[in-house]
């Protein structure tokens, strides 16, 4: 038998960070000796939404689902002992992209780095921000600005660097079908290299450069064949978009290069055991076919649904990559599907379903319209609402939640306490005092930092012109501005954004039949109304903090209208104080916090506290989210009335109890209604 070339492994990664630059930087170190061959970065919120840790919105946020980066000296701690000349780092940030960049460059240079060299990726990717993972900060045409910006500068000086790594990846977590996944996420990709090609500043032929530095993120469900032909078709596409509409000739930098994280939607608190084969069978869908296997995976750890993953989990992980790629024969063939009439029936299927979607959203102006217009957004809350509706039928089965729910005890989560990491409370403080500390000390020795003032006066300067904004970033990299300054900055040049939330225009996703379970919720609703000599039960669906996970609080608004409710939803990222201001001034019969962030232990308090304090303690507080058991007690003891986590399926039900509570909350008699 002859020797067959092995296909080289692809980048495996662990996404990773959490409490502070120290404590991460241990841990970079730590799974790199296990043989990890890329780094992840998972930054805190504040970090993501350009917030320095001690603002108002940080609070119960700083550290918990990433690491706080605010100025050069975190960046320098971070990556100590790690030279980055050698390393190829990953970075998920998208609005405070460019900033984390040049924090990054700027400590390169420090370790000697020769910053050509210098190999990774920056997320970078704002309208998936606007549609799902909500830590966008600008409107759309400076956001995409700054993309821009970002992608001409790293052709020129960082030419090995991935300045955006277009992400579908949150897309399916909101709901996104497969050809929604990628019809959105090419018209991401459209938009971002019309914007180049527009700005002027990369000459005609070197668009070829910038086409091969877009990379793509993508996600992997558990229906692994249909997964595997969306990258097949993904493949495809891009090929023809970027040979046909940009004149791209050259085939190597027409290759669609993506790199995944398998699906956390899926994964469940209920037997969370069943998420270690999930994760696998989503990871085969991206790496069987030689011809659209990912050159970078990550792969989440089977108990993110009940909190934050700890090294040995995430090391659990990693050895799932390693086992595939060193002890199968997997990397020893070609590709495996080619000549199957199956799958090529599959893809030829979804690249014309995908392009007739590509057309409709170019015909509205492009991405950047269809999203302010929020015709992306309410098809994502659309698609999502029908995928929860299919599963509360029984339609759509989940081992361990609708279906095989008996199980025996399980031992990885006898002690729940140490089943997960939890963040010491006490890290934010420590934080706030650090950065204090660096505000008030980066002028001196051993910094010698020059004053950050002019350097954020020529930031504004070039953000209200035309030139690129990375140098005068740079600038203020250089000089010790924070992070909330960098932000703060653009933010009184440009304006913030505050995207549509899709719930309103939603279609009706479970029908309200005569005898269905929603058609009993509903009776409940309107007999709990005529008792109050009320219209319609107001209930406000709320997001404190900054947390921007907004799909559970839109299917929870989306079916409590459906049920009857008049519902109050602003959005995201708003203050305990707002929301209670919200609740008094629309008169509402109930409060819904949702929360997957971990803040809920401080924000959640606060809002109970703040309704005792208007007298208002009728009023109903429900919490949702990925609460451990533990803080559920506590947040229960503290006066919430309810709280659901993922567990809590079916959404009708807690529409239900939510009724319960509001009749209990006014002393009104419980109902029986008849289903």
């Amino acid at each position: 038998m002859t020797e067959r070339q092995k296909d080289r492994p692809w980048l495996m990664r662990t996404y990773a960070g959490h409490s502070t630059a120290e404590a991460s930087n241990e841990l970079y170190r730590r799974n790199l000796a296990k043989g990890q061959t890329g780094l992840s970065v998972a930054f805190d919120l504040p970090t993501q939404t350009g917030y320095d840790s001690d603002h108002i919105l940080a609070r119960g946020e700083v550290g918990r689902v990433g690491v706080p980066i605010a100025h050069v000296g975190d960046m320098r701690r971070l990556f100590q002992d790690i030279p980055l000349e050698q390393m190829n780092t990953s970075m998920t940030i998208n609005a405070t992209a460019m900033w984390l960049l040049a924090l990054y460059q700027v400590v390169a240079e420090e370790q000697g780095a020769d910053i050509t060299k210098l190999q990774g990726t920056t997320q970078n990717d704002i309208v998936k921000e606007y549609l799902s993972r909500g830590t966008h900060v600008f409107p759309p045409g400076p956001s995409l600005r700054l993309t821009t910006d970002m992608i001409a500068y790293t052709v020129s000086h960082i030419p090995k660097w991935n300045p955006i790594n277009i992400c579908s990846y949150h897309l399916q977590e909101a709901g996104a079908t497969p050809v929604q996944e990628i019809a959105y996420a090419m018209s991401t990709a459209i938009a971002v290299l019309d914007a180049v090609r527009d700005s002027g500043q990369v000459p005609q032929e070197r668009m070829g450069d910038v086409v091969a530095r877009i990379s793509f993120f993508v996600n992997a469900g558990v229906r692994f064949v249909e997964e595997m032909c969306k990258m097949r078709a993904f493949g495809r596409i891009w090929d023809r978009i970027t040979r046909e509409r940009y004149g791209i000739e050259n085939a190597k930098q027409r290759r669609f290069r993506y790199g995944v994280q398998v699906n956390s939607l899926g994964l469940t608190e209920a037997q969370p055991e069943n998420n270690v084969q999930r994760i696998v069978l989503e990871m085969l869908a991206v790496t069987l076919s030689k011809d659209a296997r990912a050159r970078a995976v990550q792969l989440p750890a089977w108990n993110e649904a009940l909190g934050l993953p700890r090294p040995w989990d995430q090391q659990w992980s990693l050895r799932i990559q390693q086992v595939l790629a060193y002890e199968s024969d997997l990397l020893e063939y070609e590709d495996i599907f080619e000549g199957s009439k199956v799958i090529e029936a599959k893809v030829d299927r979804l690249v014309e379903e995908s392009f007739a979607e590509i057309d409709r959203i170019q015909e509205m102006g492009g991405a950047m319209a269809a999203v302010e217009s929020g015709y992306l957004k309410s098809q994502l809350v659309s698609s999502h609402a029908e995928r929860r509706g299919r599963i509360e039928s029984g339609q759509e089965k989940i081992i361990g939640v609708n279906i095989f729910e008996g199980t025996e005890p399980n031992p990885l989560t006898a002690d729940l306490d140490t089943a997960i990491q939890t963040v010491d409370p006490a890290v934010e403080a420590r934080v706030i005092a650090g950065l204090e500390q660096w505000r008030d000390s980066r002028y001196q020795p051993p910094f010698n930092h020059p004053r950050p003032c002019k350097a954020l006066e020529r930031l504004k300067e070039a953000a209200r012109g035309n030139e690129n904004l990375m140098e005068a970033t740079l600038e203020c990299a250089r000089a010790g501005a924070t992070t909330g300054e960098w932000a703060g900055a653009l933010r009184e040049v440009f304006g913030e954004f505050r995207a549509p939330t899709g719930v309103s225009s939603a279609p009706v996703a479970v029908p309200v039949e005569e005898g269905s379970a929603l058609a009993v919720v509903r009776h409940k609703v309107d007999l709990t109304a005529k008792d109050l000599n009320v219209g319609k039960l107001r209930f406000l669906v709320g997001k404190p903090g900054l947390d921007g996970h907004s799909n559970g609080a839109e299917q929870i608004a989306v079916r409590a209208r459906d049920a009857g409710f008049e519902v109050v939803y602003q959005g995201i990222r708003l203050t305990p104080e707002q929301i209670v201001d919200a609740a008094l001034a629309e008169d509402v019969h109930a409060v819904g916090l949702s929360i997957l962030s971990g803040s809920h232990a401080q924000l959640v308090p606060d809002v109970l506290e703040r309704l005792r304090v208007a007298g208002a303690t009728d009023i109903p507080v429900i919490a949702g989210g990925i609460i451990p058991n533990g803080d559920a007690e506590q947040l229960r003891e503290a006066g919430v009335a309810a709280v659901f986590t993922p567990k809590d399926f079916d959404i009708t039900g807690i529409i239900g109890r939510i009724v319960d509570e509001i009749r209990k909350a006014n002393k009104l008699d419980p109902l029986e209604v008849p289903a």
